[in-house]
């Protein structure tokens, strides 16, 4: 049982508290100094050093601060399969800094940048962080003689470089062109040799970080994969090469062209291919546009044949290799197409003649939900009648969504020809 309370006096108890009260307010040994103290610490831990830390940061990294100073490209409501032709003209070149560098994507992105397209450079610097891979149109390996040359270091520049290196982490892997007559370097040994030895000591003397090379798509164009012993040479030769570059601990990354049928061709670069290189090429640039042409208009790269050719290649969605998938590389444009539907004739175009076609035609758009891209019709002054497939907000984000869905990375073709508010999307 608890003990019980003794009683107590009203007054005694209002003594005690008098008493007590008297007791606290004296000042205790050593207490104003130890307050002072606790005072003085809170000051400079809470208070002085965020300032002085703040203001260092801001000084170190001014150029790297966001400042959100407008909504993002996906709060404005303009991602739509209904849109006026007048909001792309309004919103197209709306750069803020506000997402220059945040990527919204943590898959592989290489970008190709084209000397003819000079777009691309300033690009390149301004979404440097957006970018895995930055790849340069430079190079080509062409038969001379009996040997061999690799033309393009006069395109190279050094300066554009050392500023995106500044700028961010985005390795830089030149594109080679493989254009010496195939069955001549494919069937020598010293010459295979001789391209590799090439390629590699360009890439140690500029101080690249890799290549990308180009040259399925020629030698089938050649017909030298028709036959089994020449194919076999060609993807020994890609392997070696990897290997190399790999010994240089560079990366190196391949260009393929998508099945052009669901019954795969001696031509065709397929999916056992794929597994075979897998361990010597560090992507696989898929180029999944120019689906039509002028002979045969229509959109640019419809997204059923994009799923086909990821099936063919890597099986079914559900049940994809994670590590082979993410070297794949699918392809966007971010180029369009002008087709001449009366006669045929037509071709690429760049966002500054989409820009002004939209100027001018002030044209309807259209969705077509099939191909998952934008469509607009107009007549030209001899009364031609045009379509006009470009990429828009609405038809990169699904398939940046795409590759998001199937694990796999992508690759711009190229940032030169695209509106400035693509970049937004990556």
């Amino acid at each position: 049982m608890a003990r019980r309370r003794e009683k107590r006096s009203s007054a005694t108890e209002n003594s005690e508290r008098r008493h007590n009260r008297r007791d606290e307010s004296k000042p205790q040994d050593g207490e104003p100094d130890s307050d002072r103290r606790l005072i003085t610490i809170f000051v400079i831990f809470f208070i002085v050093i965020p300032i002085v830390s703040m203001a260092v940061y801001k000084v170190k990294f001014a150029d790297r601060v966001i400042i959100e100073t407008e909504p993002s490209i996906r709060e404005k409501g303009i991602i739509k399969t209904e849109i006026h032709f007048q909001e792309i003209l309004t919103e197209h070149s709306k750069v803020t800094t506000e997402n220059s560098s945040a990527r919204h994507y943590d898959y592989p992105v290489l970008a190709y940048i084209t000397p003819w397209n000079s777009k691309g450079y300033d690009m390149a610097k301004i979404y440097n962080s957006k970018f895995t891979h930055l790849s340069p149109v430079w190079y080509d390996l062409k038969s001379q003689g009996n040997g061999l040359v690799l033309e393009g270091r006069h395109n190279a520049d050094k300066g554009w470089i050392q500023e995106l290196r500044s700028r961010g982490n985005a390795m830089i892997l030149p594109r080679v062109v493989l254009e010496a007559v195939p069955d001549e370097m494919l069937g020598k040994k010293k010459l295979r040799a001789k391209a590799i030895k090439l390629i590699v000591t360009e890439c140690k003397e500029m101080e690249y970080d890799g290549i990308v090379l180009e040259s399925w798509s020629r030698w089938a164009a050649y017909g030298v994969l028709h036959g089994p012993d020449m194919r076999k040479q060609a993807l020994q030769f890609v392997k070696q090469l990897g290997d190399a570059l790999h010994e240089q601990h560079m990366q190196f990354m391949y260009v393929i062209g998508p099945p052009r049928s669901e019954k795969l061709q001696m031509y065709d670069f397929g999916p056992d291919d794929l597994k075979l290189l897998k361990d010597s090429v560090d992507g696989f640039s898929l180029m999944t546009y120019d689906f039509s042409n002028a002979q045969n208009p229509g959109p640019n790269a419809p997204l059923k044949w994009i799923d086909l050719t990821l099936k063919l290649l890597l099986g079914s969605s559900n049940n994809v290799d994670s590590t082979l998938a993410r070297k794949v590389l699918l392809g966007i444009n971010f180029y369009g197409n002008d087709f001449a539907i009366s006669g045929g004739g037509g071709g690429a175009i760049t966002g500054t003649d989409y820009l002004a076609l939209l100027q001018k035609q002030k044209p309807t758009l259209h969705w077509d939900k099939e191909s998952g891209e934008h469509i607009f019709m107009y007549r030209d002054d001899k009364n031609i009648k045009h379509a006009v497939f470009y990429p828009t907000l609405m038809s990169i984000l699904l398939r940046l969504e795409n590759a998001r869905l199937w694990g796999i990375g992508i690759s711009i073709w190229e940032i030169g020809q695209g509106l400035d508010y693509f970049f937004h999307l990556l």
